[in-house]
């Protein structure tokens, strides 16, 4: 479990992120389309995992939006943003923002990426949502860097997260 805080209360998640030089897991995620994709969908890139509570949010569609601006210039790089949004919040979002470099993913149907990869909010007002977070992972699958953020109101560390691609 991890102990983070939001505006300051604590809150906890129900598991700790994988470790680096661990193989991230396999998931069924919903996409945009409400079409189902797996970590196959994406074998052969380099990934960005970027995890976060809503895209509604200000810090987390701050996120969506850096990424989405940083991938632009990195070769066979995904990035999925995985959120419990549903798949239309997170389409109207995109859409409005302009945004096309980033692949948004939900996890509103069962929760289970949330449960796998340890990610869920236990308690607070975000409770059952994701915890803000990054996973990069090698075009293997192999896990680089990984940040749990600890406080939700903070934006990752872009810089540390994409230096693991170099």
């Amino acid at each position: 479990m991890a102990n983070i805080t939001l505006g300051g209360n604590p809150v906890t998640t129900s598991g700790k992120l994988p470790e680096i030089g661990d193989k991230i897991k396999d998931f069924k995620l919903v996409a945009t389309d409400l079409s189902t994709k797996t970590l196959e969908d994406f074998n052969g890139h380099h990934l960005i995992l970027n995890i976060f509570p809503s895209v509604n949010t200000g810090v987390c569609s701050a996120s969506v939006r850096a990424f989405n601006a940083s991938v632009a210039s990195l070769e066979n790089t995904k990035v999925l943003c995985i959120s419990r949004d549903l798949p239309f919040a997170q389409e109207q979002f995109c859409a409005a923002e302009g945004l096309e470099n980033v692949v948004m993913l939900s996890d509103f149907k069962n929760g289970t990426f949330g449960r796998d990869y340890g990610l869920i909010m236990t308690n607070g007002i975000f409770d059952a949502l994701l915890s803000r977070c990054i996973i990069i992972a090698d075009k293997n699958g192999i896990v680089l860097y990984t940040e749990q953020v600890p406080e939700i109101g903070q934006e990752p560390n872009y810089e540390a997260a994409l230096s693991a691609l170099k």
